[in-house]
């Protein structure tokens, strides 16, 4: 399962982010993981989930991307949920951010892991596909 944050930039997309790993990991049972482009909110998540600073490992295109979150997945075979702020940044795919999420989606399907995902873009920003995806819109 996707979910997506969105909302213009400078909106509290990262707050909301924050917030639903923070609820979250209080009832998983599984292991969690926060991906973003830095560590600046290390001290606001709970030290059960797992923050990675993304920048660390010259990811320089989406297919990097996808091949760095398959890499974190066949490590921890109890992943529950994967966080992934400034998405757009981390996954270097603000032209084609639909394929990247079409391809999460399987990957989602695939190992049962679900994701949630804060982007700045705006609603009318998304095809129709997406739109049932939104949880907040900021």
């Amino acid at each position: 399962m996707i979910q997506l944050i969105i909302g213009e930039k400078g909106k509290g997309k990262t707050k909301v982010l924050l917030d639903k790993a923070n609820e979250y990991v209080l009832e998983a049972k599984g292991n969690n993981v926060y991906l973003d482009k830095s560590t600046k909110h290390m001290y606001e998540l709970n030290n059960k989930v797992r923050l990675i600073d993304v920048s660390s490992y010259m990811i320089e295109n989406s297919d990097e991307f996808i091949g760095f979150l398959c890499g974190i997945l066949s490590q921890d075979h109890d992943l529950e949920r994967m966080y992934f702020d400034n998405f757009l940044s981390i996954a270097c795919c603000n032209d084609n951010f639909e394929d990247v999420l079409n391809k999460i989606e399987k990957i989602s399907n695939t190992f049962k892991v679900d994701f949630v995902i804060s982007m700045s873009k705006v609603e009318s920003e998304l095809s129709d596909s997406w739109k049932n995806c939104i949880i907040e819109a900021l």
